[in-house]
């Protein structure tokens, strides 16, 4: 995909003042067992992509948690009027933490030529996915950068799935999407749209402690971890209740799954799964 390569005539940085009403519900994934062979034929499968979470409401561009986005008014110009989108803007596989930068700044308007926004789905009441994404196909047709509506694919047999899953995560995608073709949107984690990610393995030695807040007032809630190559990072997912208030000791060394690395070569996603056993 070229992005565009000239600004419009308007260029400064949209910032509305407040986020618009209809914004609506949104729909999160769900991490599930993948459907059995015979169910599989009923799924529409895209890649996961790595990029920031953004909701078109017709008018702005706001975050998942509804804050506004300051894209470029011509960016904005070029997104169509009225239709709620939910998609993600994402700069190509391995640039999540340059596209974050970029969407906290309020300036580096020359940068989002870099920028996609990827249509995903639509929140349209009463619709499955399939229908939803037809007519997402029909209302989108024609328009150019930076709209791009995400690709699906059917997969008849779970061995071509995972062939498909092998070779875009060696390639740098963070994983795959599967939507059920009548699961309707809804407000929350939606058990009919599976996200599907690699899982590695590591692990690190407890070095120190970062107290808990909220529910985990009083209570470990996360663990500084140094890594063998001696780098540190902190780990603060995965913990059961009694893991909390009797966290490994300092010294031990904890086993934790990931998703990937960052640009900074640390752990993406991190979850405990157990501590060493003591040789």
């Amino acid at each position: 995909m070229t992005p565009p390569t000239t600004l419009n005539a308007s260029s400064s940085v949209n910032q509305p003042e407040s986020v618009d009403p209809l914004a609506g519900p949104l729909q999160l994934a769900s991490s599930k067992p993948l459907p059995s062979e015979a169910e599989l034929p009923r799924y529409l499968v895209s890649e996961k992509l790595d990029g920031v979470r953004a909701r078109w409401t017709g008018k702005t561009l706001i975050t998942r948690s509804g804050n506004l986005i300051p894209a470029p008014d011509w960016f904005i110009e070029n997104l169509p009027v009225d239709l709620l989108l939910d998609g993600e803007l994402w700069a190509g596989r391995g640039s999540f933490e340059w596209l974050s930068g970029l969407v906290r700044s309020h300036g580096r308007e020359d940068e989002w030529h870099r920028v996609h926004f990827m249509v995903f789905d639509t929140p349209k009441v009463g619709l499955g996915f399939a229908q939803r994404y037809a007519w997402l196909q029909g209302r989108l047709s024609g328009l150019g950068p930076p709209v791009v509506l995400v690709e699906q694919k059917r997969f008849q047999r779970l061995d071509a799935l995972d062939v498909h899953f092998n070779t875009l995560t060696e390639q740098g995608a963070e994983g795959l999407m599967l939507h059920r073709e009548d699961a309707v949107y809804i407000d929350g984690r939606n058990p009919l749209l599976i996200k599907l990610k690699p899982l590695s393995d590591a692990e690190g030695q407890v070095i120190g402690y970062r107290p808990g807040k909220g529910q985990f007032e009083g209570m470990m809630g996360s663990l500084r971890l140094r890594l063998a190559d001696g780098r540190e990072f902190l780990l603060g997912t995965g913990f059961s209740l009694d893991n909390r208030r009797h966290p490994p000791a300092i010294g031990d060394w904890v086993t934790f799954q990931y998703h990937g690395l960052t640009e900074k070569g640390l752990p993406k996603g991190a979850r405990f799964l157990r501590v060493r056993p003591k040789e």
